[in-house]
């Protein structure tokens, strides 16, 4: 039996948990972990995520591992979504997937639960068919996604907030 499963609707509040525990690991303006959390997004975020969750036939997807000392508490996750662009070469199909929000609850950190969600979310995007599998990755998780194949791409991403 695997530890690892697809999360369901009434996983989304420590879906939402772990994304912060990632997002207060990872983004910071100077580098630095910050000392309190921004969480005011949360409660608004939450019927959406629970129903992405939902959706098994759905583009959104979460791989998790269960807590094993806290009962409804998750250990880790890692989370993708299905997107289509115009084929090109290399992906003619142009279904590409896209990760983000691997975290580990930091109590269960080095016992190989991000790795295992990760290879889960991978088979969902192999199966759905995508020719492709994008991330960006912080420099502490980057020789667990090398080790499982990644390699790095210049990229020249631009960004504009709506």
């Amino acid at each position: 039996m695997s530890l690892v499963r697809r999360a369901a609707a009434a996983d989304a509040e420590e879906v939402i948990r772990l994304r912060q525990v990632m997002i207060d690991s990872v983004f910071t303006l100077d580098g630095t972990v910050p000392s309190t959390s921004a969480t005011d997004w949360q409660d608004e975020s939450l019927p959406t995520v629970r129903a992405h969750l939902a959706d098994p036939e759905g583009n959104f997807a979460a791989f998790v591992v269960d807590h094993p000392e806290r009962p409804g508490a998750l250990a880790a996750l890692a989370v993708g979504t299905l997107e289509y662009r115009i084929g090109r070469a290399g992906n003619p199909h142009g279904v590409a997937g896209y990760l983000f929000s691997v975290a580990t609850d930091p109590g269960m950190r080095r016992r190989g639960f991000s790795r295992a969600c990760v290879e889960a979310l991978l088979d969902w995007f192999r199966e759905r068919g995508a020719g492709q599998v994008d991330l960006t990755a912080s420099p502490d998780a980057e020789p667990l996604y090398a080790s499982l194949g990644f390699v790095r791409k210049p990229d020249p991403y631009m960004q504009l907030k709506l």
